[in-house]
């Protein structure tokens, strides 16, 4: 199941994010933020929809036949065939000026079925468009905000670090007055609302890495080209140019866009829906059969070198960005790879934030590091390469960050996505033997 590790008590901007979704005339996609303090749980969600309906005259029982969002939590973990009294379920509608306490409600389980709840918790929404919602015009987007309080939840404040809860999310959809059927999008992809172990996880606070004892031996560089390594990689989404070749008609064409052979990447993402189209995500996959076997991980760093980025020039200019580093659990293919065939995420492992560059500096650029410790642990345990994503949470304007891609030509070579894998020989845990002291009284 997926798993999406909370961050603590970070500005929005740092928030961990996931996706769900595609792109397309009558279908949805969306990012996930995710972060909590001790207050409350954060979650932002920003969907991609051509038609944006909402209920002017709302009923509580049919929030989720419109454009709306369903969060589902469970204290209890992603177990259980049926939603027990620590499950709870969220509904928020897309709505323009009207209150907004009309628009959500409240759910929790009662050991068979969800029944509805007195639960406080807070909803916020907007749209953008270049017309307005509920007609048969063409719109960008809309996101939705909740901040679900602790003390609804019965707890005096946040779980202790490394808790894991039931998440899941549903993306419900409305693209006209006839309200013709839209599956819904999920997180999970395959989740059933009803059943809490068809739902992923939600971890409080980022994992930590403690490597195994191991006396360090060596290190193995991984890099395109190197010692004959194949290191395939590839941006999707908006790239560098905002899906320009997709342009005007973004939502019929611009999630099947392919980059294949392009030296440089683009990762970009901004809290504004309405640019969208610029959006960009970052996919690589490193061979591990070169790490000597038998040997224990110390760590893993995967490096990216930074040369320029998008808004140069601007006023306000590019502002630094949070760059995530995920796991990814599927093969790809670099000439196939689209936004919308893209694989979700697993979980994400770290996040480095990066500066924007005013002016080129020339190649290789700034390198910047990710610590993949995990994740290389994980790949070579299953036998898998090892596979990532990388994306943004930003807000900013102008947020895409510049790296070289292994396409790089070979006079830059260095600036190729690089992986570096710290190995060693385990070392046996000392141990003390303990001998019970026996007092004898000699005649």
């Amino acid at each position: 199941m997926p798993r999406v590790n909370a961050p603590y008590n970070v500005p929005d901007p740092a928030a961990a994010i996931f996706w769900l979704g595609r792109v397309g005339l009558t279908e949805n996609y969306a990012d996930v933020r995710i972060s909590y303090d001790d207050e409350c749980i954060f979650l932002h969600v920003v969907i991609f929809d051509r038609r944006l309906w909402y209920d002017t005259h709302p009923s509580i029982e049919d929030l989720a036949d419109w454009d709306a969002v369903t969060v589902y939590l469970s204290k209890d973990g992603n177990a259980g065939s049926r939603p027990g009294t620590n499950a709870y379920r969220f509904e928020g509608q897309l709505v323009w000026w009207e209150p907004r306490d009309r628009y959500q409600a409240a759910y929790r389980g009662d050991g068979n079925a969800w029944v509805p709840a007195d639960v406080d918790f807070v909803t916020k929404s907007d749209w953008r468009s270049d017309d307005q919602p509920i007609n048969d015009v063409d719109d960008r987007g809309w996101w939705l905000q909740y901040l679900i309080p602790f003390e609804s939840l019965g707890l005096d404040g946040p779980p202790p670090q490394g808790t894991v809860w039931g998440l899941a999310v549903a993306v419900h959809d409305r693209d006209d007055a006839e309200n013709t059927p839209i599956d819904d999008t999920l997180w999970p992809e395959n989740m059933l609302p009803e059943v809490p172990a068809t739902w992923g996880q939600l971890a409080f606070g980022l994992p930590v890495y403690s490597p195994p004892p191991a006396a360090p031996k060596g290190t193995t560089t991984v890099r395109h080209g190197l010692a004959g390594a194949t290191v395939v990689d590839a941006d999707v989404g908006g790239s560098s140019v905002c899906g320009e070749a997709a342009a005007p008609d973004f939502f019929s064409k611009w999630g099947e866009l392919n980059y294949a052979g392009k030296n440089f990447l683009n990762i970009q993402n901004q809290g504004d829906v309405a640019d969208w189209p610029c959006f960009s995500r970052y996919y690589v996959t490193f061979p591990l059969d070169s790490i000597p076997a038998k040997t224990t991980i110390v760590s893993a760093t995967l490096t990216l070198h930074l040369w320029g980025g998008a808004g140069s020039g601007a006023n306000p200019g590019p502002e630094p960005s949070v760059i995530h580093v995920l796991s990814v659990g599927e093969d790809w293919d670099e000439a196939t790879i689209t936004w919308n065939n893209a694989p979700r995420a697993l979980e994400n492992i770290s996040a480095t934030l990066v500066e924007p560059i005013g002016e080129y500096i020339g190649r290789p650029g700034i390198p910047y590091d990710w610590d993949v410790s995990r994740a290389v642990i994980e790949a070579r345990a299953s036998g898998s390469p090892l596979r990532l994503a990388m994306y943004e949470s930003d807000w900013s304007y102008h947020s895409g960050k510049y790296f070289d891609t292994s396409d790089t030509d070979d006079w830059g070579a260095e600036g190729r996505p690089t992986l570096k894998v710290t190995w060693g020989s385990p070392v046996d845990t000392p141990y003390s033997l303990y001998l019970s002291l026996v007092l004898r009284t000699i005649p």
